[in-house]
């Protein structure tokens, strides 16, 4: 096959169809349109549909009823007619006279009568009628040829008038027993064709008011229940003009109070995440400002150490206005220089600590199997490396999770450097993991009753802990860390007096085989 003969049959099969395109359309068209404005039109259309169809319907059954009462009328009166035509001819036959070509029978002006054979020869008809002169149809002579049955026809003449018609049999009697004739009685339609006129008319009014209801109705169901979304929308509007983050009033338990109650829930959370943020900025500009201006001073007292006449002063350097060159040993000047670096570590650990709190969120990487055990023990290798001068005590038992190895790896480090903050030397740091429940106990001077319900709050710090170094992030680093995994942390006073630190991860005591490669889930 020709690349171009393919090409066109699969730019064909993808060509979308006019149902398609029409559809395509209407949905581009809709999209423009107000949601008011579809509201209103769907009622009206669906309203007026009723209406419509109510109409049609009572329409068709009055007339199907008005003419088949009429059918019934003709009826009854066609056989009436049929037995006294009988009587008359048997009357006749018996006395030997001839019947006379016309009829003496009770019939209205408006009705025609037809007397005939089976041979389409008529016998009769009514001279007083007014209705134009009407032909026996091949149904009405088989019916005069079978004796039996009946026939109903609407005849329409030139003009536009109408009569509807029946034939019935004339049965045969002792006088005449091989006779086959029947009787057409046909009755004019002006009457009953003024009446369905008149219902047409009464419908069709019927059906305008309805669709005038429907477009009141429409407009009334566009109003009411869109009421509650405009009140969102002015809502959201307000929020967005002002940055007024109060909840808006739920009223009803609908659908649109289910999207209010969202929205409100959105609002907490946005006015919660604001809060934190004026939190963290706040309590960060606090916490900065002691070593930034601890290392100013410092840096103020090596500008005087190493002046613009110093032989370590850059080339081309000036001294700062308003400092004197000072003279300090070999010793000062190596120690201020410590302390120096000192406290840059320590403002690098806070900007790390505000950087990690700043994200408020969970992990955005997928989680990984975690053994806990694992994660514990390579927090007090790197713990006991800083700290040589503790012993470590720890038990674990095999705990398996979902998470973030380096946030929890980070959290139970932060625990176990608090720990060995605390502890004196040649102390000992206790670690039991059980159950998911991991616990570190210091044998240093505890937390006071007061502080334990805030010891892992952002930039929280006792009395005591002011004078350690540490910027109050740490433990609430863990909490963070603890709930973002579905776990909680806990405070308390050890057995031995120091401090006692729960953290508690949800998880399994086993692994889980991987489905996939027959592995665990975790690796122990």
């Amino acid at each position: 096959m020709s690349p171009f003969v393919a090409a066109e049959n699969v730019e064909s099969q993808e060509r979308p169809g006019p149902y398609e395109r029409l559809r395509a359309k209407i949905t581009e068209m809709m999209s423009h349109v107000p949601l008011r404005t579809r509201i209103t039109a769907l009622v009206m259309v669906a309203v007026g549909l009723s209406v419509a169809l109510a109409s049609i319907a009572a329409w068709v059954t009055v007339r199907n009823q008005i003419l088949s009462q009429l059918d019934v009328t003709l009826y009854n009166h066609a056989s009436q007619v049929a037995s006294t035509i009988r009587a008359q001819q048997d009357d006749y036959t018996q006395h030997g006279v001839k019947a006379p070509s016309t009829l003496t029978v009770p019939v209205f002006e408006d009705n025609e009568v037809v007397y005939f054979n089976s041979d389409d020869v008529q016998l009769g008809t009514n001279p007083q009628t007014t209705l134009p002169a009407i032909q026996p149809s091949d149904a009405d002579i088989t019916v005069a040829q079978n004796g039996t049955g009946h026939s109903f026809q609407t005849i329409t003449f030139p003009g536009g008038s109408k009569v509807r018609a029946v034939t019935v049999p004339v049965q045969p009697s002792q006088f005449t027993p091989g006779n086959r004739e029947a009787i057409l009685l046909a009755q004019s339609m002006h009457d009953t064709q003024q009446t369905l006129g008149r219902l047409s008319l009464v419908s069709i009014l019927v059906g305008i008011a309805g669709i005038a209801v429907a477009g009141s109705a429409g407009i009334t169901v566009g109003r009411a229940g869109l009421r509650p979304v405009d009140r969102l929308t002015e809502a959201t509007e307000y929020v967005a003009r002002t940055g007024d983050l109060r909840p808006i009033e739920v009223q009803g338990t609908d659908e649109l109070a289910r999207l209010a109650t969202s929205f409100n829930s959105m609002l907490t959370a946005l006015a919660r995440s604001q809060d934190h943020q004026r939190r963290l900025i706040a309590d960060a500009g606090h916490e900065l400002r002691t070593p930034l201006t601890s290392m100013r001073t410092n840096i103020d007292l090596l500008s005087q150490v190493f002046g613009s006449t110093s032989e370590h002063a850059a080339p081309g350097a000036s001294q700062p206005p308003g400092l004197k060159r000072i003279q300090i040993s070999d010793a000062d000047r190596a120690e201020l220089i410590g302390d120096v670096r000192a406290q840059m570590e320590e403002l690098s650990v806070l900007v790390g600590d505000l950087v990690e709190l700043s994200r408020d969120t969970k992990p955005q990487a997928a989680p990984e199997p975690v053994n806990l055990g694992d994660v514990v023990r390579q927090a007090v290798d790197r713990v006991r490396r800083r700290a040589p001068y503790l012993k470590f005590d720890i038990q674990l038992e095999p705990w398996y999770l979902e998470g973030d190895p380096a946030t929890l790896e980070r959290a139970v480090t932060n625990l176990l450097d608090n720990a060995a903050k605390w502890s004196p030397e040649n102390g000992t740091v206790t670690v039991r993991l059980s159950d998911g429940l991991l616990q570190v106990a210091d044998e240093g001077p505890g937390i006071a009753e007061e502080d334990l319900p805030h010891v892992f709050e952002r930039f929280y710090r006792s009395t005591e802990a002011r004078t350690m170094p540490g910027s109050g992030l740490g433990l609430a680093i863990v909490r963070q860390a603890a709930e973002n995994h579905g776990g909680r942390v806990a405070a308390a006073r050890a057995p031995s007096g120091g401090a006692l630190l729960g953290l508690w991860l949800p998880g399994r005591p086993t692994e889980e085989e991987d489905p996939q490669n027959g592995g665990t889930a975790a690796n122990a």
